[in-house]
């Protein structure tokens, strides 16, 4: 029973010190940054984003332009017969 809150406490140690030397890696690691670094890291990685999704949406189907063009063309075929029985295409041109 005495074992197990040792056992705890020496691994929640471990781990705060681990912690700490993650934390320590990453101070070194960011040291030679300015801003306009930061900025410029932000930007791609705002690109790089924006991309993927346009990516994983295409692979989806949920963005895909030929579905959208043959909607177009469908809408536009059931249209012209319409026009024709009215008389109202004109012809325009040269």
């Amino acid at each position: 029973m005495l074992y197990a809150p040792l056992i705890i406490a020496s691994i929640a140690l471990f781990l705060c010190l681990y912690a700490c030397v993650r934390v320590g890696q990453f101070i070194n690691a960011s040291k030679g940054l300015d801003w306009d670094a930061v900025a410029n890291i932000t930007g791609d990685l705002a690109t790089t984003k924006k991309t993927i999704q346009t990516l994983n949406n295409r692979l989806n189907g949920m963005h895909s332009p030929k579905l959208a063009d043959q909607e177009l063309m469908l809408q536009l075929m059931q249209r012209q017969p319409n026009q024709q029985m009215n008389g109202t295409i004109k012809n325009v041109g040269g």
